[in-house]
């Protein structure tokens, strides 16, 4: 993996601060308390699986950190991988965020976006695809002209997005009544095996909430203190947003009976509208579609990107249209082919069946970042390390159970999602050899 090392080192601790919250901070806040509540069957056990999931998290991204400090060039993920497996292992992951991982998170969050459209202008479940890949496509043509285009109406859109947040726990919060929680939340049933089945599908469900995190590896090249800033910047983006989405989701239980939130993707709506009336609903409604439409922005931004990084590579067939850059010096090859990919997945599943899938997929690689760190301080000792984690090993010991535990629990309650997955990614190893033949 070639790295780039004439990046202007200009961002500093808030602005890495910003990118960690502000990708992380997306549709998974608003949607995925259905799903959570669906599988937990509890007040209790639904909050305490939003803390698990940031506690995962949070050990996950501390023990990412040392890799992205210690190899701090532009790739992130893809370096690391590469350097404690190899090139296929590397390849396989790319393979997998190009054709799973980014055109899924793309295709469900205009699913969603879709459906809250259509509830909100009562036009009816015909309209939600439509309206979606209306999203997509218009997302797309404003990446289409330029990245700095791109990038400030991403910095618009985040600005948007605390709006709604910030309101609904503000008055949810000052809603009459109140919420029975336990400090020893436990599954319906009383049953470790339903204990664990609910801990499985719930935490399934928060990890989209939380995903988004490793990206800001990606921009370590141009951080201008990655040693002290990347881990900082993970850990207080981390930690904020785990507080945040407590607070969101107590401030939904205020507002609904539990009843109301299980298995309903319009919970969001629903509480709004409880919380501030059917007018005032409707505004937070759209202030939580801005939102969406935000983060749809920034995985197009970052998706286009990573086929026409491996093209420039010769690494993917059709690698000479796949470099082609627009006017504005944009990859629209690429970027299409990524939106193409996206729309199909949107008439395969919906939105819990799309990010589900793709957040078993990208916790196999994961888990194996975690693996990375105990193995390259086995092989390579002297690599600079000016970033340890915490408590070694104890935290990313836990942040390898908490992934293997994702992984064992889908393969257990999902296992034909979880195989869709897993084949989808396993393809890219005759393209690998393939291609790798044709090189030489």
């Amino acid at each position: 993996m070639a790295t780039d090392q004439k990046l202007n080192r200009t961002m500093t601790l808030v602005p890495a601060i910003s990118t960690v919250m502000g990708t992380v901070i997306g549709a998974g806040v608003f949607y995925k308390a259905s799903s959570v509540a669906d599988a937990t069957g509890s007040t209790s056990m639904s909050l305490f699986v939003w803390l698990v999931g940031g506690l995962i998290s949070l050990a996950a991204g501390l023990t990412g950190a040392e890799l992205a400090a210690a190899l701090p060039h532009t790739g992130g993920m893809l370096v690391y991988i590469e350097r404690a497996y190899g090139k296929l292992a590397s390849y396989l992951l790319g393979w997998a965020q190009i054709i799973i991982y980014f055109p899924a998170s793309i295709a469900a969050k205009g699913v969603i976006f879709g459906t809250q459209v259509a509830n909100l202008l009562h036009w009816g479940s015909a309209a939600i695809i439509p309206s979606g890949i209306a999203a997509l496509v218009s997302v797309a043509l404003i990446n289409m002209l330029g990245s700095k285009i791109a990038g400030q109406f991403q910095s618009i859109t985040l600005f948007f997005k605390l709006i709604p947040l910030a309101l609904i726990i503000i008055f949810g919060l000052l809603q009459p009544g109140g919420v029975d929680v336990s400090l020893f939340p436990v599954a319906p049933g009383h049953q470790v095996s339903g204990w664990a089945a609910a801990m499985g599908g719930g935490l399934l469900a928060t990890m989209y909430a939380y995903d988004g995190w490793i990206h800001v590896g990606n921009i370590a090249g141009e951080m201008k203190n990655p040693t002290l800033d990347l881990p900082r910047a993970i850990a207080g983006g981390l930690l904020g947003i785990m507080f945040i989405y407590l607070l969101v989701n107590y401030a939904f239980l205020h507002a609904l009976p539990f009843h109301a939130i299980q298995g309903n993707e319009n919970t969001a709506m629903d509480a709004a509208q409880a919380i501030f009336g059917g007018f005032g609903g409707k505004l937070i409604t759209i202030g939580i579609l801005i939102s969406i439409y935000g983060t749809l922005n920034g995985y197009t931004m970052t998706g286009m990107r990573l086929p026409y990084a491996m093209a420039l590579e010769n690494s993917l067939p059709f690698s000479k249209h796949l470099v082609k850059l627009n006017r504005f010096k944009i990859p629209y090859v690429a970027g299409i082919f990524e939106l193409v990919v996206a729309i199909a997945l949107m008439f395969v599943g919906g939105f819990d069946m799309l990010t589900d899938m793709l957040i078993f997929v990208i916790w196999l690689f994961y888990t194996l970042v975690f693996v990375a760190v105990f193995i390259l301080r086995r092989k390579e000792p002297e690599l600079v390390r000016p970033y340890r984690v915490p408590l070694y090993p104890i935290v990313p010991s836990i942040a390898i159970v908490g992934g293997v535990f994702i992984i064992v629990m889908t393969l257990m309650t999902q296992f034909q999602l979880a195989m869709i997955g897993v084949i989808a990614t396993l393809a890219g190893l005759p393209l690998y050899f393939y291609m790798q033949k044709r090189q030489k």
